[in-house]
């Protein structure tokens, strides 16, 4: 930005400087033609000149006039190609007619025009064509190749009324001024080229630092998913150890009860019938144990959430829950009863939302999720859709055969597909009022 700047200040200076130069070459032809027509060499003047000239006054006019034109056109700003090509060509036809007015003496204008361009066209593709003309209009149009088709006067007629000293003074001045005024162009130009290379440094630093923080989030992802991993492996390690452990405190004990009980009613039955039976009676009580104890620990296989509350809250608990650790927009939506299944069907409608919304955000990278569920006569319908990456060649893991398994248990169906995201459609028969009435009476079935 710095550079920048710098060079609008060296624009600006450059602009003074021609105004300057302009300035001093019509003062001068102004007081050369004063001179000689005070002088009553007026006629000498014309025939020497041959060519054509207006009164001093007017010519100090019409350079200021034209001057002020070129400027005003170049604090125009144009944001299509078209317009920033009709502009600097205004500009170049002003700066044609200052340098006729001028008897082709002075064409460093056309250096402030180029510098102009070069400001408004930084990176179009017709910056070099545009440069190419001004540069072959600089180098071209003088007054020795212009002489030949247009009547002008050359500076060093006016200068001719001037003694040999001040025409000296004037003629080095004048080429000074030339000369400043290159060299501000070119300094001028450097300041361009500095900025540009400075701008591009900063966008290769902004891309080198964007494509170190795309491989920190990639290397983060990499250790999310081991880390993700290994807590599921933990995960089923605690749940075989828990269902180890509920099978040798359940079905161990009370089969190793039953086991002992029928070996003693056998010894006993033919030397004492009655403790035999007593005995049998006691190995019915464990054995209904057992299988109390066997519910028990089914029961305890049920998602945490359908214990604490019914099926509509669990769900929602769960959105909420995954909305707030993962930050994916999660948009529920459901317009019917979810009161009155039994067991198996709440759990697998649990497990349906449960699972596809993890598979969305771990295997789809989804961040935002939909899921509807409606009734549609007898049976429930269930849509969760993603706008993750999707898959093409699906091939069915755990979740999805588990889900096809658990919903054939229910006479219901799963259709799948991988195309604009991922979606998720489940078909389950209603069996409401077979266990609980609360929503029998509710839409036709």
């Amino acid at each position: 930005m710095r550079e920048r700047q710098v060079s609008d200040y060296v624009l600006i200076a450059m602009k003074n400087l021609n105004l300057l130069i302009i300035l001093s070459l019509v003062l001068t032809m102004a007081a050369s033609m004063r001179g000689y027509i005070q002088s009553g060499e007026a006629m000498d003047f014309m025939r020497e000149a041959r060519g054509f000239s207006w009164a001093g006054w007017k010519i100090i006019v019409m350079a200021a006039a034209l001057y002020a034109v070129c400027l005003l056109v170049m604090y125009i700003q144009s944001e299509s190609t078209t317009g920033l090509i009709c502009k600097v060509c205004v500009e170049i036809v002003l700066g044609l007619l200052l340098s006729y007015l001028l008897g082709f003496s002075y064409m460093g204008v056309l250096l402030l025009i180029l510098a102009d361009a070069m400001k408004y066209f930084p990176g179009s593709k017709i910056r070099f064509p545009v440069a190419v003309l001004i540069c072959l209009l600089y180098l071209f149009i003088n007054y020795d190749f212009m002489s030949a088709y247009f009547d002008v006067i050359p500076l060093d007629v006016f200068l001719d009324y001037y003694e040999s000293d001040a025409r000296a003074f004037i003629s080095g001045t004048q080429n000074a001024l030339n000369a400043l005024n290159t060299f501000v162009f070119l300094v001028y130009m450097l300041c361009l080229l500095w900025a540009q290379f400075d701008e591009k440094e900063r966008i290769l630093s902004l891309n080198r630092q964007l494509h170190e923080t795309n491989s920190e989030l990639q290397r983060a992802n990499l250790q999310l998913e081991e880390y993700a991993k290994e807590e599921e492996q933990m995960v089923a390690t605690r749940e075989r150890n828990r269902l180890a452990r509920e099978i040798h405190d359940t079905l161990g004990h009370a089969l190793t009860g039953i086991i002992t009980g029928t070996e003693a009613s056998i010894a006993l039955l033919d030397v004492a019938p009655e403790m035999a039976r007593e005995q049998l009676k006691v190995i019915v009580e464990v054995a209904r144990q057992g299988i109390t104890d066997v519910r028990r620990s089914v029961k305890a296989l049920r998602p945490d959430a359908l214990e604490k509350y019914d099926l509509e809250k669990a769900i929602l608990s769960t959105v909420e829950d995954m909305k707030k650790v993962s930050n994916v927009d999660i948009d529920y939506h459901c317009d019917t009863s979810l009161h009155g299944f039994n067991n198996d069907e709440e759990e697998i409608i649990y497990r349906i939302v449960q699972e596809s919304i993890t598979n969305a955000i771990r295997h789809g990278h989804a961040t935002a999720i939909r899921i509807d569920i409606h009734r549609n006569y007898g049976t429930l319908i269930m849509k969760i859709q993603d706008n993750g990456i999707g898959c093409a060649d699906i091939k069915k893991g755990f979740g999805l055969h588990h889900m096809e398994e658990r919903l054939a248990l229910l006479q219901g169906s799963l259709y799948f597909s991988g195309e604009n995201g991922f979606t998720i459609e489940a078909y389950i028969p209603i069996r409401w009022g077979e266990e609980s009435g609360e929503d029998s009476s509710g839409e036709d079935a």
